[in-house]
């Protein structure tokens, strides 16, 4: 009888052993599980899908703070070719200057106001001028916010008969504003000044 009472304890606890390692092999593949769906998760969030003439194409989303130098850049640089691109059409100037004010303050806009006022737009529609600028390179400070940024570019003023060739150089601060399809970098140019803008040479054009 005390034999078969040992029998059925051993029996009992071997029971209890085999259960408890059962529970604890679910309960290890249940936070197993539930870590690798929260990672699934969170790398699916990072993952962006676009659609480019009609075909799904991924992009990852990154913080600002990655991009900020490049966005910075290419910001200064777009509203640079608006602003100082320039044709001997007066729909044409309008269309630049007004995409160029969306990029920037009333620092802009009165520099805009100063030319316009001056004949300097009414000149180049009479003269047949055509002005183009190409940028160097844009320096920008991220250290300190609002970000300033100096910009170095060359301007081309063609005429009929020769063109002239003027150094470009452009500071100012960028503060961040919402993104939009006007401002798709989310910028704002502010305090813009011109450091330096003087002749290089001028270069006669073939008849």
């Amino acid at each position: 009888m005390f034999s078969k009472m040992k029998n059925i304890d051993t029996a009992f606890r071997h029971i209890r052993g085999f259960t408890m390692l059962v529970i604890l092999c679910c309960a290890a593949i249940t936070c197993y599980a539930l870590y690798k769906s929260f990672s699934s998760v969170a790398l699916m969030q990072d993952k962006v899908y676009i659609l480019a003439n009609g075909k799904a194409l991924e992009a990852y989303a990154s913080d600002r703070k990655d991009n900020v130098p490049v966005e910075a850049r290419d910001h200064v640089r777009t509203f640079h070719q608006f602003f100082f691109s320039l044709d001997p059409d007066d729909k044409v100037i309008k269309a630049n200057v007004t995409k160029a004010l969306y990029l920037a303050d009333n620092s802009v806009k009165r520099i805009y106001d100063d030319l316009k006022e001056n004949g300097y737009y009414s000149g180049i529609i009479s003269g047949n001028i055509s002005q183009t600028v190409i940028v160097d390179s844009v320096r920008i400070d991220i250290n300190e916010y609002p970000y300033r940024f100096k910009c170095y570019a060359r301007q081309n003023i063609i005429r009929t008969t020769s063109i002239l060739n003027r150094n470009l150089i452009t500071e100012g601060t960028l503060r961040n504003v919402s993104r939009s399809d006007n401002n798709p970098h989310g910028f704002l140019i502010e305090r813009f000044n011109t450091l330096e803008n003087k002749d290089l040479g001028t270069v006669n054009r073939k008849p």
